[in-house]
């Protein structure tokens, strides 16, 4: 393999005609290891890279479906067998000399979206659209697999100008912020001296890289289920347990969360299923919410709300209740020296115009999870933004970016590479 532009595309293409959701990415995985194969890489994968304590989101009906079409798709056996139901891998090359330890990482899930059958669409033009319905890489995860596999590219034919040790990510289920906190929990980075994230597009056109995105808000997605007793709603409603009554009772109460004075917060419900029939008592509900803060002190101010509000509206229903933490993320602040050292990159590459440090990020992503965990262990952390056109706003269906970025990406990471371990 050489690396190419015409190389880089043509992973990528690949990539987004086979879309997988979270925690169901197995041909995504079984590919990826095929390619790291192929370059020499040591792959790790399964309980190698999973906590399962900290597995979040995680849904069995997906999960098996999800590895079903891969079987279909043509996924390997023995990266199945491996990956024991739990999906993501960690490429590892090491140099055979002393020296630090790089983590990289990228995501590579989809998006819950149907691609658009326009015919002016490049990936419809192309012959490249999702064969996967109802389901789209409208979030350039594509292109966070192609610069990854391109940067290991690279690692591989360039290993004896290096020293230390590279671990590439691919980490599952971005989306909903539930695959970080598995991988982190599993100590699989603890050793790294150096983490580094990025994403393609979002908030920066083709020339801009964003060095220094602020403001990462610490979020946690929740599931609240009530269980209580169907009757029939004419004779007898008095021998029923509302869940419904419970469920829209907590919901007034959650958005009623006082703020906290020392940062920002918000609070979103953005599901409420209840019931089973115009006639019976509701016996089931279920709430789906996440709680933002500026800061993880501030978060968790927020989920012990939630949780409180759960507990004290299932005794005052009468009903049973369990809450499931379905997603993840925490604030970061990028290391100075990776800031500098990125800027630095990306200002002498002739593709880059400019390197905005002071844009306010103001969402969460759960590579933070993984960058703090570098961080708290002692080492340094930077997550930036490649600038790329984009034909519509990311998880639209008519989502597709500036495919020459690709390059630009790859060149930045082995740049790093070189300066960090060179």
């Amino acid at each position: 393999m050489e690396l190419t532009q015409q190389q880089l595309v043509q992973w990528r293409r690949e990539f987004h005609r086979f879309p997988e959701t979270g925690w169901a990415e197995f041909w995504t995985t079984s590919r990826i290891a095929d390619y790291l194969e192929q370059m020499g890489f040591e792959i790790l994968l399964g309980n190698q890279i999973i906590n399962r304590d900290f597995v979040r989101g995680r849904q069995q009906a997906v999960v098996e479906k999800g590895l079903a079409n891969a079987v279909a798709y043509g996924a390997k056996q023995k990266w199945l067998e491996k990956m024991d139901g739990y999906t993501g891998c960690v490429a590892v090359l090491d140099s055979g000399k002393p020296g630090k330890t790089l983590a990289l990482r990228f995501d590579i899930d989809c998006v819950n979206v149907m691609e658009t059958k326009a015919p002016e669409h490049i990936p419809n033009k192309e012959d490249f659209a999702s064969l996967n319905d109802g389901f789209m890489h409208a979030c350039g995860h594509d292109g966070h697999i192609t610069i990854g596999l391109g940067t290991a590219l690279w690692l591989s034919q360039n290993k004896d100008k290096l020293s230390g040790k590279v671990k590439i990510v691919f980490q599952p289920a971005e989306e909903g912020v539930r695959g970080a906190a598995a991988i982190a929990a599993s100590g699989v980075i603890d050793d790294a001296d150096y983490f580094s994230a990025s994403h393609i597009g979002f908030c920066a056109d083709s020339g801009t890289v964003i060095s220094n995105p602020k403001n990462f808000l610490s979020t946690t997605k929740i599931d609240i289920r009530y269980q209580g007793k169907p009757a029939h709603a004419g004779a007898a409603p008095h021998l029923g347990r509302n869940a419904l009554l419970a469920a829209a009772h907590a919901v007034t109460q959650l958005h009623g969360i006082s703020r906290h004075g020392e940062g920002m917060t918000r609070i979103n419900v953005g599901v409420l299923k209840a019931g089973e029939g115009r006639n019976v008592i509701p016996s089931k509900a279920e709430i789906q919410l996440e709680v933002r803060g500026e800061n993880k002190a501030v978060n968790q101010y927020m989920v012990d709300q939630v949780m409180r509000i759960a507990n004290g509206i299932a005794v005052s229903f009468d009903v049973e209740y369990e809450t499931e933490i379905m997603g993840e993320a925490v604030d970061m602040i990028n290391d100075t020296e990776l800031v500098g050292l990125v800027e630095e990159i990306v200002l002498a590459h002739p593709k880059v115009h400019s390197a905005n440090a002071n844009y306010a990020f103001n969402a969460s992503e759960d590579a933070t999870v993984l960058g703090r965990r570098v961080q708290e262990q002692g080492g340094k952390a930077i997550y930036f933004v490649l600038g790329a056109d984009r034909t519509a706003g990311h998880h639209e269906a008519e989502f597709d970016f500036d495919e020459d970025q690709l390059m630009n990406g790859v060149n930045i990471y082995t740049a790093l590479v070189q300066r960090l371990l060179g």
